[in-house]
């Protein structure tokens, strides 16, 4: 359809930011704290009134779930020996902080010092260190790292499992020094992972950023609203058009246009407006209205190396699960105090360390869990065992995320294109055997630890442990730096050092696409700080 089809919505905004998720919902807070800007915010999801989205271990029942989740698949991967993965993307508020680990980690300081040090002005450690500790509200209170009143709130576990101390212990045998906070600015260490949890209930951005506002006359929340593209007057953002219940609607914007719709959705609405590399957008018959090459390439994710192994004469997830009086008690538990099973993040323990030593700080970082499963939807396994996940905290492949067509309906072209150099390869090879010997330190050797994935009959040598990461690999759901964030001079950037899409005027990208490199950890937090700062320079901007 044209724009004189459209129905236009009822008021002008200031501002209209698409995607209601980790960046959107502190957009709409931060942009709607004066009474005198008017804020339109779009999701394409709906509310989060199920329960399962604010129980932790919702999480199970979330991903792959059509009410949660976009239900996204790669593309068949070379590099994972022609399989696909699953990629959930959250499609509600809150957005993937609705389903995702619930893992606060803000990555290592170099991470961001590397960001200023491509010539990206105000993003370095010392910028935004101090924006990480304003959004805290943290059990430590307020700290020389922490601040203990933001809307962010971070809590202890509140569930322990003798294994996961044993593996801690295994840890510090093999010289990864203890932490008790992983958000110094230096992740290296072992310990239990800090969480957006409140009290035993998950803690989603729509939680702590957006309901607590949606009062104000001046924030209007649309949902089951699907973008189509950004409207257009010469290289100016005016507006978008979307289609909600059937019917195409054209809202307009006196000040920006924000995409936050994540790593996946803004490359999307990008493309689908003209914006983009022309071939890409030939291609499938659209026409191209400002050439930006770097839309929807640099696609970076952490790549995890599922290891499992099979434990005796200690207690996991595996036997309470399928136990009828097990799963009673837990459901006791969490809903007298808060606490056990249902209140657990995927993965409980944290191992940040070095896959050789070649490298100056860590480079991969262990999930452990005291559970095993074939892949997330599917049954916990009958036998009792542990999941030992390491991942590249910085891969060097690169991929990419494009239109199918020009239906905005269509579910994008995903491709990662994991373990495409080898030094990914070597470094997954590396973490295997890492891995291994973690399990074979004298704290594990009570409970017989035997390799279960990828198996004992893989060998040691290069080829075969990166057969078998191809084999076990998948995704840790952290895609990033597909409208990367640099210079001008660099063909492939796409927005600038205060997230403005270079050659538009009133267009920014506001969410973890614009990582120009991603961070080394969990990237939901950073997310969060992206959109308080970029938020805090279109307050000062006066737009």
């Amino acid at each position: 359809m044209t724009a004189d089809t459209a129905t236009r919505l009822e008021g002008d905004f200031d501002y209209i930011v698409v995607g209601a998720g980790s960046a959107g919902c502190v957009m709409a807070n931060r942009l709607s704290a004066n009474s005198n800007s008017r804020v339109l915010l779009l999701e394409a999801g709906g509310k989060d009134n199920w329960i399962w989205f604010h129980i932790p271990v919702g999480y199970l029942y979330a991903m792959g779930n059509p009410r949660a989740d976009w239900l996204f698949q790669t593309e068949k991967e070379p590099g994972l020996n022609g399989r696909a993965l699953n990629y959930p993307r959250g499609k509600v508020i809150g957005g993937c902080s609705a389903i995702n680990g619930m893992i606060s980690m803000r990555g290592q300081a170099q991470d961001y010092d590397h960001w200023r040090q491509l010539g990206l002005t105000g993003w370095g450690w010392d910028d935004v260190a101090p924006i990480f500790k304003r959004l805290d509200g943290h059990f430590l209170g307020d700290t020389e790292h922490h601040g203990g009143s933001g809307e962010w709130r971070v809590e202890q576990m509140r569930v322990k499992w003798d294994v996961l101390d044993a593996v801690t212990k295994a840890a510090t045998e093999m010289g990864v020094p203890t932490t008790q906070d992983f958000n110094t600015g230096d992740n290296e260490g072992v310990g239990y992972f800090h969480v957006n949890q409140k009290r035993g209930l998950r803690m989603s951005v729509a939680t702590a950023f957006l309901k607590p506002v949606l009062s104000r006359p001046n924030l209007r929340l649309e949902t089951g609203v699907l973008v189509e593209r950004i409207v257009f007057e010469g290289k100016r953002a005016v507006g978008v058009q979307f289609r909600q219940n059937g019917k195409l609607v054209e809202a307009r914007a006196r000040g920006e246009v924000v995409l936050s719709a994540g790593a996946i959705g803004s490359p999307q609405i990008l493309q689908l407006s003209g914006v983009g590399a022309p071939d890409w957008l030939t291609a499938l018959g659209l026409p191209t209205l400002h050439e930006r090459p770097g839309v929807g390439r640099n696609l970076q994710d952490h790549l995890q190396q599922r290891a499992i192994f099979k434990v005796t004469g200690v207690k996991t997830l595996n036997g309470t699960y399928h136990s009828l009086i097990g799963r009673a008690l837990m459901g006791m538990e969490y809903a007298l105090f808060r606490s056990g099973p249902l209140t657990m993040a995927p993965s409980q323990l944290g191992i940040f360390t070095k896959s050789s030593p070649d490298h100056e700080r860590a480079n991969i970082e262990f999930h452990v869990q005291p559970l095993s499963l074939d892949k997330f939807g599917e049954p916990l396994h009958r036998f009792p065992a542990i999941t030992v996940s390491a991942c590249n905290l910085r891969p060097t492949s690169r991929g990419t995320v494009r239109l199918r067509s020009g239906d905005p309906a269509a579910k994008p072209v995903i491709a990662p294109n994991y373990l495409s150099t080898p030094e990914d390869r070597r470094v997954a090879a590396d973490a295997i055997r890492v891995t291994r010997r973690l399990m074979k330190q004298p704290a594990m050797q009570a409970y017989r630890p035997e390799e279960y994935l990828p198996g004992a009959s893989v060998g040691d040598d290069e080829a075969s442990l990166a057969k078998a990461a191809g084999d076990i690999g998948t995704t840790i759901f952290h895609p990033v730096g597909t409208a990367k964030m640099g210079l001008p001079s660099d063909p492939m950037t796409v927005v600038d050092n205060r997230l403005r899409v270079i050659g538009l005027e009133r267009l920014r990208v506001v969410d973890a696409s614009v990582m120009p490199t991603i961070t080394s950890g969990n990237t939901n937090t950073p997310t969060i700080m992206i959109a308080d700062k970029a938020a805090q320079m279109m307050i000062e901007e006066g737009r």
